[in-house]
């Protein structure tokens, strides 16, 4: 409301906010009048703006405890804002609103499903698990999503199939079933996902295979491989993150052995593959060749960050050196996992092809039946041993969190 009306508006907003004291005044998306002035009045500045900021300052200079207004205001670029907004007197505390952990998530879950009629058996605590990464509204909408869902197959009541599926809904957009892929093309989403699966499987520390699918999504993805991790992580191991990354190989690696070619569908497992191994390089300090050293910095970290690098020329290409490596380093991995376990390679590809979805328990029974790498038969009955103590068996791979592997160009991610 302050945009385009200059300071008298904020004279006239204090005005009224002292009359009717005690009250609270809320400054929403503050950076449109609040971002830093131009230092020496750079042409080009926009004056009325900084009126109206200049405004704001003066009206909150003298504040204390007896005047009954609280001033409250929310942005999420506070790298943007004037200094002399943030200084002591004025908005001196701070309150980040982060994205939910796995407590919050499901209380926020249960705050959304609490007008909604739910079956007996609804595990609230595994669908927080399957969305790290969510905020609440995407929160919310997986209700809704699985409310809409039981409406339609004419139910009462939300089941845990109907929550399990709106949060696929979320990730990857709704099935589209009607959408026809020639037999060679599916042959080939099928094998790129089972790669994906095969090698997290032998990773070690990696989420557990909850769902393998070839059914098209709305969102442009022919196929995905869902994991669901048992416990929340903070924190990620340089062995973890490689591991990740020859993980998202997987599909690449698929193709490269079974039909000799390569596909499009890799596109966001190589961007995801090389934004992990840029990070190792430039922000974690994970390689011996650049040590404990920051040449990347993150900027807009609220608005989904954006890198920039903090290094010389010759040093940046140093590190696209490293970074080239490092997924090279994955991508052979991947393929030294699939080599050795081709046979199992063609048995799950096939029975995907035949059903179009793997859940977790077939991909385990498959493995512990066929399988002669001792590795992945104890990853995938360490799985069900979980799963036998109620523990929830299965895993998204959350790179950042909530996200899919997908199988086209245009990537479902969260």
């Amino acid at each position: 409301m302050f945009v385009g009306m200059g300071a008298a508006k904020v004279r006239d907003l204090f005005k009224q906010a002292t009359e009717k004291a005690p009250c609270i005044i809320f400054i929403d998306e503050i950076d449109t009048i609040g971002k830093k002035r131009d230092s020496g009045g750079m042409p080009g500045g926009n004056d009325e703006r900084e009126q109206t900021l200049n405004q704001l300052l003066a009206e909150m200079d003298g504040f204390d405890g007896c005047k009954g207004v609280v001033i409250l205001a929310a942005t999420n670029r506070p790298e943007s804002l004037d200094p002399a907004l943030l200084r002591p007197g004025r908005f001196d505390r701070r309150i980040p609103v982060e994205l939910p952990d796995l407590v919050g998530r499901e209380a926020i879950l249960r705050v959304h499903a609490k007008g909604v009629k739910m079956a007996d058996n609804i595990d609230l605590n595994f669908i927080a698990r399957a969305t790290a990464g969510a905020s609440g509204a995407e929160l919310e909408n997986i209700i809704n999503e699985g409310a809409l869902r039981a409406v339609r197959e004419g139910r009462d009541r939300v089941s845990q199939e109907d929550l399990m599926e709106s949060v696929e809904v979320v990730i990857a957009g709704y099935q589209r079933k009607s959408t026809v892929i020639s037999p060679e093309e599916k042959r080939m989403v099928s094998y790129h996902e089972i790669g994906h699966a095969l090698v997290a499987a032998k990773v070690t520390d990696a989420a557990p295979v909850h769902k393998i699918t070839i059914v098209p999504r709305s969102s442009g993805a022919l196929g995905y491989t869902m994991q669901v991790d048992e416990k929340e992580r903070f924190l990620m191991t340089r062995e973890q993150l490689l591991g990740r990354i020859a993980t998202f190989a997987g599909g690449r690696a698929a193709e490269e052995l079974v039909f000799n070619t390569a596909t499009s569908g890799a596109a966001n497992d190589i961007e995801q593959m090389t934004k992990l191994a840029r990070s190792m390089v430039a922000r974690f300090g994970m390689t011996d060749e650049f040590g404990m050293t920051a040449m990347e910095v993150m900027t807009n970290r609220y608005l989904g960050g954006d890198p920039g690098l903090n290094c010389s020329d010759e040093t940046g290409s140093r590190i696209d050196e490293k970074v080239i490596q490092i997924v090279k380093s994955g991508h052979d991995k991947a393929v030294e996992v699939l080599k050795g376990n081709m046979d199992l390679l063609h048995r799950l590809a096939d029975f995907l092809l035949e059903h179009e979805t793997i859940t977790g328990e077939e991909f385990m029974d498959i493995v512990r039946q066929y399988s002669t790498d001792e590795t992945i038969v104890k990853a995938v009955e360490g799985a069900a041993d979980q799963a036998s103590e109620g523990v929830p068996h299965l895993s998204l791979e959350p790179v950042p969190n909530m996200n899919a592997h997908s199988s086209e160009d245009e990537a479902a991610t969260r």
